[in-house]
């Protein structure tokens, strides 16, 4: 099946005909569509007509905004198996995570259509017979940049508060998950949003994701993506162009000498297999006291070693693949990484020939153990289920060894030892501290972003107001005088 962009109201073709495949990660046999692959025409156009539209759409006041993602909320509700299947086909997350990502998109949408109607000023004391007061105003064109691993939730929750605050949007799914990009427009259309106001723009980041940071009009971008394409963009964009970039993690679970194993060893798995690991907020190293060091790399290989991997459609399945072939070389190389610093492979790797997976770009869960302070593995972002497990010696050790990265967006914590949890949580450098739960899995009404090269700290994602204060603009009115 060929799919379109949608630019000015109308669904059409990539001005310069090209088209792009996607395929299954699951089974490359099958292919999910055609997708036009655009380019800096399409960009242009797109500016044009949402830079028309926007005005319109923020003049129609916050109700009527919020009216509109409400519905888009129903509607989400309601094709959420379908969308679902879809999303498990095109990315490989089991079906269970599909769902719960489609649900997600539905909350997104309900909590901003409520930071619609909560948008607001401020007044301030001044002589009498004045007063001084502060009006928001949309900031006009947001073009939006998501990547593959959440294309439904990470685009809801850029698009929803943009809408919200009256700004038009440019929409740029990635190339490995359009149809998920296709789907969402859909259902913001049957909403009954202005057709004019929303333009879908699919190709590769090389050439419309470059288009989009050398066009002219577009007044905002919100990015999430490798830390390498965040600062191309960051260098690209002109000082008017307002910048939100969220770049990636190597986080850390730290299991402290009065932790139950068997919890930690849940909590770890959860945060470092679930999603096949293709999550920013993923656990990828391990720092756990000695005292308890080998009985949690046992109790950790057991857990790996029950997953079941394979097609996230079929039933009993609890990991799908990786999302490209790039990351499977990927893990791959880290394998050998591994294997070269001394680091000792407990479980995992790639599937064996007779396992019946050769058709899709499957990795088992992996734990490593024995890795040297100095490993690659320790500091490098794998975005895989692969996880690292480390030696402490005390609560100093697992700060410094948490933080000597590059990356700074999640920690988490197994102790009820609530002395070094607070000290841990006001020390290290990382965005979110998590406490004797995953480092994945967040709250959407409070703020996200990390530390380092994990972000580049303009504006925090999700929460309320200060999301808001990225996608609008302030203005001071003084009254009287």
């Amino acid at each position: 099946m060929s799919y379109l962009n949608f630019i000015g109201g109308e669904w059409v073709p990539a001005l310069s005909g090209a088209t792009f495949e996607n395929r299954n990660p699951a089974d490359l046999t099958d292919l999910i569509g055609l997708f036009p692959d655009g380019g800096e025409a399409d960009v242009a156009a797109a500016v044009e007509t949402v830079s028309n539209a926007w005005p319109d759409w923020a003049a129609k006041g916050p109700e009527a905004r919020a009216d509109v993602l409400y519905k888009a909320a129903d509607i989400i509700s309601s094709r959420i198996d379908a969308i679902a299947a879809e999303l498990t086909r095109e990315e490989g997350k089991t079906l269970t995570e599909a769902r719960n990502e489609t649900s997600r998109i539905a909350a997104n949408f309900r909590f901003y259509a409520g930071e619609a109607l909560r948008l607001k000023g401020e007044s301030f004391p001044m002589p009498e017979g004045q007063i001084a007061l502060t009006l928001r105003s949309p900031v006009g064109v947001v073009a939006v940049i998501t990547p593959w691993n959440f294309p439904l939730s990470m685009a809801a929750r850029k698009i929803a508060p943009a809408l919200a605050a009256g700004n038009g949007v440019i929409f740029k799914p990635s190339e490995m998950t359009p149809l998920m990009g296709q789907r969402l427009v859909e259902v913001l259309l049957d909403a009954g949003l202005p057709k004019g106001l929303l333009a879908l723009i699919h190709g590769r980041g090389p050439t419309v994701g470059k288009a989009i940071t050398s066009t002219p009009g577009i007044d905002a971008l919100t990015f999430t993506g490798s830390y390498a394409v965040g600062m191309q963009i960051a260098r690209a964009l002109t000082t008017d162009t307002r910048c939100q970039l969220e770049m990636g993690g190597k986080n850390a679970t730290i299991v402290l000498g009065d932790a139950d194993l068997d919890r930690a060893a849940d909590i770890i798995r959860r945060g470092a297999f679930g999603l096949t690991g293709q999550a920013c907020t993923g656990t990828s190293r391990v720092l756990v006291a000695r005292s308890h060091y080998d009985a949690l790399v046992e109790k950790l290989t057991g857990a790996a070693e029950g997953i079941t991997i394979g097609a996230g459609t079929r039933a009993g399945v609890t990991m799908g693949p990786l999302a490209t072939e790039a990351q499977l070389d990927k893990v791959n190389a880290y394998l050998g990484i591994a294997k070269q610093e001394g680091g000792r492979i407990t479980t995992g790797g790639l599937p064996e020939a007779s396992a019946g997976l050769s058709n899709g770009f499957f990795v088992r869960p992996t734990v490593i153990a024995d890795v040297p302070t100095d490993s690659r593995l320790l500091r490098d972002e794998i975005f895989a289920p692969v996880v690292a497990v480390r030696a402490i010696e005390d609560v100093d050790e697992a700060i410094e060894i948490a933080d000597d990265t590059e990356y700074g967006l999640a920690v988490s914590v197994v102790s009820n030892d609530m002395a070094s949890v607070l000290k841990i949580a006001q020390k290290t450098q990382h965005g979110v501290v998590k406490v004797n739960s995953p480092t994945t899995g967040v709250a959407l009404n409070a703020p996200f972003g990390g530390f380092k090269h994990s972000s580049n700290q303009s504006a925090k994602e999700q929460g309320g107001a200060n999301v808001m204060d990225f996608y609008s603009r302030i203005k001071s009115v003084y009254l009287g005088g």
